[in-house]
C-alpha cells in the first residue's frame, strides 16, 4: 500500500476570464519510507496538490488517499497520518512556543508529550526560546515553530511545502538532518522546493510538474544519468554571440553551456575566443538536477509552442 496515492487528480478554478485548470489527471504513488520531491516553476499546481491531499482543498475529479484512507470520506483518520508544514507563516500571537506544541498536541488527542516537544524544540534550535511569545520571534524561528508543529503529533507522513523558502543556512542544515533522521526511522517524507540542490541531495525519486500535468517521474538517480551532458562554466563581463546565448544560462557574471564532450567543448572555446570573449575560471562540470528542471520544462514549451 503506498503512503500517498494521487489517482486521476484535476482542479479547476473559476476566474473573472473562465475556467483555470490547475491540475490535469494527475496520477502517482508516493511508497513508504520514501523522500519524495515535487518539482515545478512557479505556478505548476504543486501546492494546490499538497492543499488537496491536505484536505484544505477538493480536488474536481480524483481520488487522493493517505495510507488507505480517502481524504475527503475518511477525512480524520488521513489528517492524523499527515504532518504538514505550508509556505505561509501562520501563528497564533498569544502563545509561547511551548505552548503552542502543547496545543497542536490537543488537536491530535496527544497527551503527556512533552519529552518528544523538548527532542523537537532541542532539534530545531528552539530550545531558548520555549518560553517566548510567537510575535517576539523573527521568520526564521517562526518557520522552525511550523515545522515542530507539524511533527508534534509524530505523524507517519511529512509534507514540507517549500520549508527552506527565505532563511538562513544554519536553519536549512538544522532542518535537513533532523528530517533525513526521521526519514532514516520510516517516515515518509514529501518535499517541494525551489532549491533543486536539495532535491537532488535528499530526494530518491521526483516529480516534475508544468501547467498542472506530470511531466517527468523517475528516481532521481535515474534523471541524471539521462542527461549525460556536462556543462562548461566560466564568467565573464562580455556579451556572448546571439547562438551561444540562446544556449547559456547566465547568472551576472557566470555563464554555462551544455556540451556533451571533449571536442564540443574545445569547439565552444573556439568560438568564444573567435567572438572576443574573454573568459576566467573556466571549470566543466557534469549537469546536475538545475540542468535536468531546466531542459525537461524547455522540452515541454517546444512541445506547446
Amino acid at each position: 500500500m503506498p503512503a500517498v496515492s494521487f489517482q486521476s487528480i484535476s482542479k479547476s478554478f473559476s476566474t473573472p476570464r473562465g475556467p483555470f485548470q490547475a491540475l490535469q489527471d494527475v496520477s502517482l504513488d508516493i511508497e513508504e519510507g520514501e523522500f519524495f520531491g515535487l518539482l515545478g516553476p512557479n505556478g505548476a499546481g504543486k501546492t494546490t496538490l499538497i492543499s488537496i491531499l491536505a484536505g484544505l482543498a477538493r480536488a474536481t475529479s480524483g481520488r487522493v488517499s493517505v495510507l488507505g484512507h480517502d481524504v475527503q470520506t475518511q477525512f480524520a483518520a488521513a489528517r492524523r497520518l499527515l504532518g504538514v508544514v505550508p509556505q505561509e507563516l501562520v501563528f497564533d500571537p498569544f502563545f509561547n512556543v511551548r505552548e503552542t506544541l502543547r496545543i497542536q498536541s490537543g488537536y491530535f488527542g496527544v497527551k503527556n508529550n512533552d519529552v518528544w516537544i523538548d527532542e523537537l524544540l532541542e532539534n530545531l534550535g528552539l530550545a531558548d526560546k520555549a518560553t517566548a511569545n510567537m510575535r517576539q520571534l523573527s521568520g526564521g524561528m517562526k518557520r522552525r515553530v511550523l515545522v515542530a508543529q507539524a511533527l508534534v503529533h509524530k505523524p507517519p507522513i511529512i509534507v514540507l511545502d517549500e520549508p527552506t523558502a527565505g532563511v538562513d543556512v544554519e536553519l536549512r542544515q538544522t532542518l535537513w538532518q533532523f528530517v533525513a533522521r526521521l526519514n532514516k526511522q520510516g517516515h515518509t517524507v514529501l518535499l517541494t522546493t525551489h532549491y533543486l540542490e536539495e532535491a537532488e541531495a535528499l530526494c530518491t525519486r521526483l516529480a516534475m510538474l508544468k501547467r498542472g500535468r506530470v511531466v517527468a517521474l523517475a528516481r532521481t538517480s535515474e534523471l541524471l544519468q539521462a542527461a549525460s551532458t556536462n556543462v562548461l562554466r566560466f564568467k565573464t563581463d562580455d556579451t556572448l554571440p546571439a547562438d551561444l546565448a540562446a544556449l547559456a544560462r547566465v547568472t551576472g557574471r557566470v555563464a554555462q553551456l551544455p556540451a556533451q564532450d571533449a571536442q564540443e567543448i574545445e569547439q565552444l572555446l573556439a568560438r568564444l575566443r573567435a567572438a572576443g570573449v574573454r573568459v576566467e575560471d573556466v571549470e566543466i562540470r557534469k549537469a546536475d538536477l538545475e540542468d535536468v528542471f531546466l531542459n525537461v520544462m524547455a522540452a515541454e514549451q517546444e512541445e506547446h509552442a
